[in-house]
Parts: C-alpha cells; sequence; structure tokens
C-alpha cells in the first residue's frame, strides 16, 4: 500500500511538471532559437521581464551551447512531454520507458546548464534555485522509469518452487 501512494504522489508531481513544459516550451522557451515574430508581445515581455528580473544570462545573452540545448528541447523533449501526458491519462503500458528517456535527457540538460551557471560565477541563488528544480525533475523521471507497478512485479517473477522440482528430477 506504501509504494502505490509512493507513486501516485511520484505521478502527480510529474503530470504538474508536463503540463508546464507542454505549454512552456513552445510559448516561452521558443523565444531562445525562433523568430520573436511568432510570439505574441505579451509572451516577449515575459520571457524580458523574467531573464532581468532574475538576471537569467542564458535567456539574455543566448550563448551557442545553451540554444542547442533549448532545441533538443523543442526537438525531443518537448514531444516526449507530451507522450507523457498522453500515457499517463491513457494508462499506457510505456509510461516508465518515456519517462526514463525523457529524464535522462532532462538530467543531462540540466547538469551542462547548472556547471555554466555555478562555473560562471554570474548567477544568483534565486536563479539556481529557478533551474533546480528541472534537476530533480530529471532525477524523479528516471526513478519512475525505473520503478515498475506493483502487480507488474509481482506478475512477471518466476515461481520458485519450480526450480526445486526441476533438479530433484534431474538428480533422480
Amino acid at each position: 500500500m506504501g509504494m502505490s501512494v509512493f507513486l501516485k504522489l511520484i505521478d502527480f508531481i510529474l503530470f504538474v511538471f508536463f503540463l508546464v513544459i507542454a505549454v512552456a516550451a513552445p510559448l516561452i522557451d521558443a523565444q531562445t532559437c525562433l523568430p520573436l515574430t511568432f510570439f505574441p508581445d505579451f509572451l516577449i515581455n515575459l520571457k524580458r521581464w523574467y531573464g532581468h528580473h532574475y538576471g537569467d544570462y542564458l535567456i539574455i545573452e543566448k550563448p551557442h551551447f545553451f540554444v542547442g540545448l533549448v532545441w533538443l528541447e523543442l526537438l525531443f523533449q518537448w514531444p516526449l512531454a507530451l507522450l507523457n501526458l498522453y500515457a499517463f491519462l491513457a494508462s499506457k503500458s510505456w509510461f516508465n520507458t518515456t519517462c526514463l528517456i525523457y529524464g535522462a535527457s532532462v538530467l543531462t540538460s540540466m547538469v551542462a546548464i547548472l556547471a555554466e551557471l555555478l562555473g560562471s560565477g554570474k548567477a544568483s541563488d534565486d536563479l539556481l534555485m529557478m533551474y533546480s528544480p528541472f534537476l530533480g525533475l530529471g532525477m524523479l523521471c528516471i526513478l519512475r522509469g525505473l520503478i515498475q507497478n506493483s502487480s507488474k512485479i509481482s506478475g512477471s517473477r518466476p515461481k520458485s518452487s519450480r526450480i526445486p522440482a526441476l533438479a530433484r528430477k534431474k538428480k533422480a
């Protein structure tokens, strides 16, 4: 019963994160690498406010590695987030697999971003607090991808009682 509650809590947290990503990636993050003429002024102003308010020099300066990671997010991670939303809502058996793939990709991206932020000496504590939850998201997705539902685990185990019976037949 405890594991079931734990899984439901993880799934709820991931569902909320996937919803945020489903909206934010194409409307906010995409402004990093697509022409601003594609976006309404209020979204452009929102991103500019965020960049200046939190001192997010990655958003403002757009270094090449960061633009590349945003492309990775838009072309790979965002579709996976949408698939994870669908898999969660439709109870698809492949949810764990897509969660694991998503988590590995996000964790890798976030390690690169956080290494830059920490190594540059430019990042404020507030800015680090804005990016850090996504490192946790990556780790939580990996964890969720590795945890099978308890009914699947118990149904896939071989019956141990058959092994001694086979061993006795070979000895006889």
